[in-house]
């Protein structure tokens, strides 16, 4: 009980007084994911939305594919992306194996999925909302997935929270393809599951207080913005 209040004690230590190596991982970590969710978005919120508006061949086909892909196991994510990246692979030549790009893209492949089935919801709603305004009007294509995404920005914010949370936690596919490389690759999800098999509780446990830190700091956003979207459609 004692080595356990010491480890606790240490790893307030750490966080108290930014330890160099601790903050190494959490940026390199926030980095990454940022990243990935970025792109993500930038992927996910106009693929959901068109599957929401439109009508084209193969439509449900993406819908049902969008929602299964959202349960996909991390760690064939991070095989896949190892095999399209390793010296044998297609993209072999890049050389990003173990490199954070390689980490950023197996986890946009495992965020992709979740922005564009969850935005997909919100647009349908929206767009059975205002679809007769949207005729009455002759609002076109592109014009009303603009309309949708704008008018749904508060949900979509939470949309992308949702993917960070996501994001932020994976440790399965970005040790595959990132191989937890210290000052190169390590970041706080892997680098907990190492000083924890190490016994190095201390810098283990200041990396859990920060992911904590980091999943009630999403959650309230996730809150003030729905609160925020609530205030907006009654006033």
């Amino acid at each position: 009980m004692h080595s356990f209040w010491e480890a606790f004690a240490g790893s307030f230590g750490l966080v108290l007084a930014l330890d160099p190596d601790l903050m190494e991982i959490i940026v390199l970590s926030m980095q990454v994911t940022l990243t990935a969710v970025f792109l993500a978005c930038l992927i996910g919120l106009p693929l959901g939305a068109a599957t929401a508006l439109y009508r084209f061949p193969g439509r449900t086909l993406v819908s049902v594919t969008l929602n299964a892909l959202m349960g996909l196991p991390p760690v064939v994510v991070g095989l896949f992306v190892y095999l399209l990246l390793s010296a044998s692979g297609p993209l072999g030549p890049l050389r990003l194996l173990y490199t954070p790009t390689a980490m950023i893209i197996a986890q946009m492949i495992i965020v992709t999925p979740i922005v564009a089935a969850l935005t997909r919801q919100v647009a349908e709603d929206l767009n059975r909302e205002y679809a007769e305004q949207f005729a009455s009007l002759g609002v076109g294509p592109i014009d009303r997935m603009v309309s949708i995404l704008w008018d749904a920005r508060y949900g979509l914010l939470t949309v992308a929270l949702a993917g960070f949370g996501r994001a932020v936690a994976e440790v399965g596919a970005v040790i595959i393809v990132g191989g937890n490389i210290n000052h190169v690759t390590r970041v706080m999800t892997t680098t907990i599951a190492l000083e924890t098999s190490k016994g190095n509780l201390q810098l283990a446990l200041a990396l859990g207080l920060v992911l904590l830190l980091i999943a009630f700091t999403v959650n309230a956003c996730v809150m003030a913005l729905r609160s925020t979207a609530a205030r907006s459609a009654y006033a």
